[in-house]
């Protein structure tokens, strides 16, 4: 089953040591990466950087697109009461079909703020239990995901999340 899942970290660098250490299980074969972005948000920056690598040739493109607008509209939109409403509401249209909802990218443009990074993956074949193993411990909080409510319980329990 293809996942789409959003992990924030609090700290600027701790998405990008995830994505390494989801790059690793990758090459050991525990899950497969269809696409990924890492989006950093140091301290004191105006806004945040992200950060694509193509990680599937095939889906790549179609992923890279929807990374650019989370990462790019979401968080470009100004932060003033109903011209916000209206930005994510423009950007829950371009993302409809995704599973990815209004309120995920209200939550994601609240959660990630200066100082934090999130971890934007698209993956598929995962083993959570091996892949659990690897990212047990880690401050992470999930904060976007198209699964179940019984399959994200498995996946916070596993992973170690909150």
């Amino acid at each position: 089953m293809t996942t789409f899942t959003v992990w924030k970290f609090e700290d600027p660098e701790g998405a990008a040591r995830a994505a390494a250490s989801l790059k690793a299980a990758e090459a050991d074969g525990v899950v497969k990466i269809v696409d990924h972005a890492v989006l950093s948000w140091p301290q004191g920056a105006e806004k945040p950087a992200l950060e694509h690598e193509h990680d599937s040739t095939k889906r790549g493109a179609g992923w890279g697109a929807l990374w650019g607008i989370l990462g790019g509209a979401l968080f470009m939109v100004p932060v003033a009461g109903a011209i916000i409403g209206a930005g994510i509401g423009a950007l829950a249209k371009a993302t409809d079909g995704t599973g990815i909802t209004k309120s995920d990218l209200e939550r994601i443009r609240t959660e990630v703020v200066p100082g934090t990074s999130a971890l934007f993956m698209v993956t598929d074949a995962a083993d959570v239990d091996r892949l659990g193993e690897r990212f047990h411990g880690r401050d992470a909080t999930l904060i976007s995901t198209n699964l179940t409510e019984a399959e994200r319980a498995i996946l916070l329990e596993t992973f170690g999340g909150r």
